[in-house]
């Protein structure tokens, strides 16, 4: 019988790509994508069913779960991908965040995460055991890169939903991971010399002053010029991703990505200020005075 698959932000990027190449692989996907969203679509591939989905908004993830229940017919779910999320709203020191991106951010990332969970861990628990939830993580909990607070906030968030997840699910045959992607080269992160720059651009005069002597080079020259260089492809991140269901037994986070390979391993094994001396000093940033 046909594995079923459910992938939210299908519209493009990463879950754009991990939705082909579930339908390569014989599944049948189907693709959370916004309403009225910029997509190649995928009118070319029979075995993906998009379905309209803001996972912001708890009634258009109600719908789309009635949605999907409907055309599965009494089938169970065996796999939910968390991947829709943004990364470029709220940008900046965490000084100068407003509420009003905070919450846009972890209505998204965070929340939108675990209202999908909800939705479809009906559909879920017929496809046990052998169901499997990814959630989309990032590599920014490990490095925790400046100006990138709001992001990492919500993304750490998510890897607490996973952990407890784990103990809640596990003994119904459902398995629970969170996927740490490095650096990715997507839509969400393109022109990151420009994004950067727009980044200080929104941020109060006075906090500029503050902050650019020592953050302005990192954030808008170091950064980008890391995820330029050793960053991934959306390919290579999520061919990554994909290995992971080759795993009998997932642990309960996994990095992806040729720049995040070595960060879990030397988090783990160095003393934490050597860990922070070493990111401080990949930044270019100064220590504590």
């Amino acid at each position: 019988m046909m594995k079923n698959a459910f992938v939210s932000g299908g519209a493009e990027g990463q879950g754009h790509l991990l939705a082909r190449k579930l339908a390569a692989r014989g599944w049948r996907v189907f693709a959370g994508m916004l309403p009225n969203a910029r997509s190649a679509g995928f009118a070319d591939v029979p075995a993906i069913i998009p379905v309209q989905q803001d996972v912001s908004d708890l009634a258009s993830v109600t719908e789309s779960a009635a949605e999907m229940e409907a055309l599965l017919a009494g089938e169970g779910l065996h796999l939910l991908m968390n991947v829709a999320g943004v990364a470029d709203v709220g940008s900046g020191v965490l000084e100068n965040a407003s509420d009003a991106d905070l919450h846009r951010v972890f209505e998204i990332n965070t929340f939108g995460q675990l209202r999908l969970v909800q939705a479809f861990l009906p559909a879920l628990r017929r496809g046990a055991p052998g169901a499997r939830i990814m959630n989309y993580g990032s590599g920014a909990i490990i490095v925790s890169p400046p100006g990138a607070g709001v992001y990492n906030m919500s993304k750490h968030a998510v890897h607490g939903m996973t952990l407890t997840l784990r103990n809640e699910l596990g003994p119904l045959g459902i398995q629970v991971t969170t996927v740490l992607p490095g650096g990715v080269k997507t839509g969400m992160t393109a022109n990151p010399f420009e994004s950067t720059k727009a980044m200080w651009s929104r941020t109060k005069p006075e906090l500029r002053a503050i902050y650019e002597p020592f953050l302005l080079n990192p954030t808008t020259q170091i950064l980008p010029k890391l995820l330029e260089e050793k960053g991934s492809t959306a390919e290579e991140a999520t061919e990554a991703a994909l290995k992971l269901l080759d795993i009998a037994r997932w642990k309960s986070c996994y990095t992806v990505g040729k720049d995040a390979a070595m960060l879990k391993p030397l988090q783990k094994f160095l003393p934490e200020a050597w860990f922070e001396a070493m990111l401080r000093a990949t930044y270019k940033i100064p220590g504590l005075k």
